[in-house]
């Protein structure tokens, strides 16, 4: 169960954050801006990627488990946030968008979590509007973190900015979607 091959590259996704976020404190005689950026979204992109591979390979190799399924949301959770605190410290996110996927995160988790003690948690399952928040937060956040001209034509700040605002919304949309979930349930507990 820990030491599975799903599970391994779940936790990559945690060891990977202290050097996704050390490569920004290299000295700039060992990597300049630049060279920082690179080696920072080409980390992110290779981890973010386990989360898929993760996933297919638990199926594959049937090794899916509870403590899996538990891990694997929150070392996506992990990276992302560090990632985003990252952006924020560069000035490259808004801290108000920072705290709203942030927040979300938080009070998903902690409704997820109610909601599985309680017996419910099919009410607050994954839906597709919160896969779309991850997905875009996940193109969002390299673009960010590269912060150059990809290809020498697509400004990835520009479009990163773009990109992540829209994750904001969908991540506020998938709250709102997971809570009307939840209100029944919260409802009929009340009474």
């Amino acid at each position: 169960m820990f030491t599975t091959i799903p599970t391994i590259l779940t936790w990559t996704r945690i060891f990977a954050i202290p050097l996704i976020v050390g490569v920004f404190y290299l000295p700039d005689y060992l990597a300049a801006q630049p060279q920082k950026n690179l080696i920072a979204t080409v980390l992110f992109v290779v981890f973010a990627l386990t989360d898929w591979l993760d996933g297919y390979l638990a199926r594959k190799l049937n090794q899916a488990s509870s403590f899996g399924a538990f891990l694997d949301p929150v070392a996506d959770k992990f990276l992302v946030c560090a990632s985003l605190l990252i952006l924020v410290h560069l000035q490259r996110a808004d801290v108000f968008v920072a705290l709203i996927i942030i927040g979300r995160e938080i009070a998903i988790s902690a409704l997820r979590e109610w909601m599985a003690q309680i017996g419910a948690s099919k009410s607050v399952a994954v839906h597709m509007i919160g896969k779309l928040k991850t997905t875009v937060q996940m193109v969002a956040i390299p673009f960010l973190l590269f912060d150059g001209l990809l290809f020498g034509l697509i400004d990835t700040r520009v479009w990163g900015g773009w990109l992540i605002w829209i994750a904001a919304i969908f991540t506020v949309w998938s709250m709102v979607y997971y809570l009307q979930k939840a209100i029944p349930e919260i409802r009929a507990r009340a009474r």
